[in-house]
C-alpha cells in the first residue's frame, strides 16, 4: 500500500472521532444556550407542563418525586400523639410526608382539613393551602394577600390545583430563583441578622424552600374589603422577631398570649410547631458552613454537557453519591449505619417526651375532673405548654436531627424535663385531692388513644369521603373551565390515605 494511502487512512481514523466530538460539542452548547436563553411564560404561571417546554430535564426530575408515595400513618406508630394533639386536627389524621408531587393533593385528602360542603364551611382557614401550590402566589397578585387569607380553606378549592412547581421558586422573566410569599420577606427583615435585600444567589437557594419549610402561625389582621366591610385574615407570619431558637419563638408567642388551641383533655393553652427545618437548619454544621438547601437536597447532574439542579426533591441519602460523599470520606454504608444509630438516639428521647406528655395531659384531666383549681392548674399548664412546644419544635421539621443533631437533642432534652415538672405539679394536686394513685389509661394503640380523647373517627372517614367525592369534583370541573387544571400534575396517581 502507497504510504499516501495510508497517511490517508490514519487522517480519515483521526478526523471522524474529531469530527463527531466536535458535533456532539456544538450540539451541546447549543442546548445549553437554549436552556439559558430566557423563555416566553406568563407570570405566575402555575401549570408547571408550560415551564417543561424549555426545561424538561427539570421538570422530568421533579416528577420523580411522585416515587416518594408511600402514606406512612405516623399515628399508628406513635399512638401518643393522638392523646397530645386532642382537640386538635392532627389527633385526626397526620401522615409522613410525600414527595412534593402529592403536597396538594395530601392536603386535600387529609382528614385534618375536614369535609366542607360549600365555600363557607370547613374546619380549616384559607392559610392551609399557602405552602402547597404554585397558585397560591398566583392567587395573592390578583386579589391581594389580605383578601388571600380571608375565609375558610373550601374558598380557594377551585383555584388552587396545581402541585408545587416552577412557579413557586422561579420569575418567569429572569429564571432567577425567587421568593414568591412576601411572610419571609417580612420575617427575615424582622429578625435583622440578613436583610431579605442583602442575600446572595446561594442565599436564595435556601429561602425559596424556607418559604414553606419554617416555623408559623396565622397571625388575626383586621382590613377593610373594597365593599367597605370589616374582615379577619389570618396570614400566614413566621415568628423570629426575637430569634430563630425555641425558647425565642416561645417567648414570642407567650408575649403575645397566642394559643393555637386549647387541649380538649387537659385544657392546656397549646402550641403546635409546623416544620422549623430552618430554625434548626442553621444551627448546625451544614448551615454555619453556608451550605444550601439545594447543595444536599437539588444536587447539580450532568447529562453529557448539560448541567442541572436535580428536582427530585428528596433525602440525601437517597443519592449519597452526589449528595454527602462529595465532603465525607466514608463508604456509602459506614455513613448511613452511623446516621441509623444517631436516629436511634434520637427516636428514643423522642418517644420518652411523648409518653411523659400524654400522660401529663391524662392526669391534668383528672386533677380538673376532681375538682382542681384553675390558680393550682396553672403553673403545671405552662410547663406543658412549653414541654410539648419544645418536642415539637425538635421533630416536627423531620429533618431536624440531620440537619442539626446536638440542638435537636438538647431541645428534647429540656421538653422532658418541662414535661416531667409539669407531672411533679400534678401529682402534689391529685394527692390534695386523695388521687394520688392515679395511673393514666392505656393509649397503646391508634384505635385506643382517639377513643379515650372521644374522637368520632369512623364519621370524620365517610364525611371525608363524601366531600372527595362532590365538591371535590366540583373543584375539578370548575379549575378546567377556567383554564387553570393540568391533567399531568395527577398522572399516575393512585389514591392513597391511611383511613382507606
Amino acid at each position: 500500500m502507497k504510504k499516501s494511502s495510508v497517511v490517508t487512512i490514519v487522517s480519515v481514523i483521526v478526523m471522524v472521532p474529531l469530527l463527531l466530538l466536535a458535533v456532539s460539542i456544538k450540539e451541546n452548547k447549543a442546548e445549553q444556550q437554549a436552556i439559558n436563553a430566557v423563555p416566553e411564560i406568563k407570570k405566575f404561571e402555575s401549570k408547571s407542563a408550560e415551564w417543561s417546554k424549555y426545561y424538561p430535564r427539570q421538570y422530568d426530575s421533579y416528577m420523580l418525586t411522585r416515587k416518594s408515595d408511600e402514606i406512612k400513618d405516623v399515628l399508628k406508630e406513635e399512638p401518643a400523639l393522638a392523646v397530645m394533639w386532642a382537640g386538635y386536627g392532627f389527633s385526626k389524621d397526620y401522615n409522613a410526608p410525600r414527595g412534593h408531587y402529592f403536597a396538594l393533593e395530601d392536603n386535600i385528602n387529609t382528614l385534618r382539613t375536614g369535609a366542607p360542603l360549600n365555600p363557607q364551611s370547613g374546619p380549616m382557614p384559607t392559610a392551609c393551602w399557602t405552602c402547597k401550590s404554585p397558585d397560591v402566589p398566583r392567587l395573592i397578585d390578583e386579589i391581594g394577600e389580605l383578601d388571600f387569607y380571608t375565609g375558610k380553606w373550601a374558598r380557594h378549592g377551585s383555584d388552587i390545583v396545581n402541585p408545587l412547581g416552577c412557579a413557586d421558586c422561579h420569575d418567569n422573566k429572569t429564571m432567577k430563583l425567587t421568593v414568591t410569599r412576601d411572610f419571609l420577606k417580612r420575617a427575615l427583615d424582622a429578625e435583622g441578622s440578613m436583610k431579605f435585600e442583602d442575600a446572595t444567589h446561594q442565599d436564595m437557594r435556601t429561602l425559596v424552600c424556607v418559604q414553606c419549610h419554617a416555623e408559623y402561625y396565622f397571625k388575626k389582621t383586621e382590613w377593610t374589603d373594597d365593599k367597605g366591610e370589616k374582615q379577619v385574615a389570618g396570614v400566614v407570619t413566621f415568628p423570629w422577631n426575637n430569634g430563630f431558637s425555641a425558647e425565642a419563638i416561645e417567648k414570642y408567642y407567650d408575649e403575645r398570649n397566642f394559643v393555637d388551641w386549647t387541649h380538649k383533655l387537659s385544657r392546656t393553652p397549646m402550641l403546635k410547631a409546623q416544620h422549623p427545618g430552618y430554625e434548626t437548619f442553621i444551627t448546625g454544621v451544614h448551615g454555619k458552613n453556608n451550605l444550601a438547601c439545594a447543595d444536599c437536597h437539588m444536587p447539580y447532574v450532568r447529562e453529557g454537557g448539560v448541567k442541572y439542579s436535580n428536582h427530585q426533591v428528596g433525602s440525601p441519602l437517597n443519592d449519597i453519591q452526589n449528595t454527602c460523599l462529595n465532603c465525607h470520606s466514608a463508604s456509602e454504608e459506614e455513613f448511613k449505619a452511623t446516621i441509623a444509630r444517631k436516629l436511634e438516639r434520637k427516636n428514643e428521647l423522642s418517644r420518652t417526651a411523648m409518653d411523659v406528655l400524654a400522660k401529663a395531659h391524662l392526669e391534668a384531666k383528672k386533677a380538673w375532673d376532681l375538682g382542681a383549681t384553675e390558680e393550682e392548674m396553672t403553673p403545671a399548664l405552662q410547663d406543658i405548654r412549653h414541654g410539648q412546644w419544645r418536642w415539637d419544635f425538635s421533630i416536627a421539621a423531620h429533618g431536624s436531627f440531620f440537619h442539626a443533631p446536638e440542638e435537636t437533642l438538647r431541645v428534647l432534652g429540656s421538653a422532658i424535663n418541662k414535661g416531667q415538672e409539669a407531672r411533679l405539679k400534678l401529682r402534689t394536686i391529685l394527692a390534695k385531692y386523695d388521687a394520688a394513685d392515679y395511673q393514666a389509661p392505656d393509649f397503646s394503640t391508634k384505635e385506643k388513644a382517639q377513643q379515650i380523647i372521644g374522637l368520632p373517627f369512623q364519621k370524620l372517614v365517610e364525611e371525608k369521603n363524601n366531600f372527595l367525592k362532590t365538591l371535590r369534583q366540583d373543584w375539578i370541573k370548575d379549575a378546567t373551565d377556567k383554564g387553570l387544571y393540568d391533567p399531568k400534575t395527577r398522572e399516575k396517581m393512585e389514591h392513597k390515605t391511611s383511613y382507606n
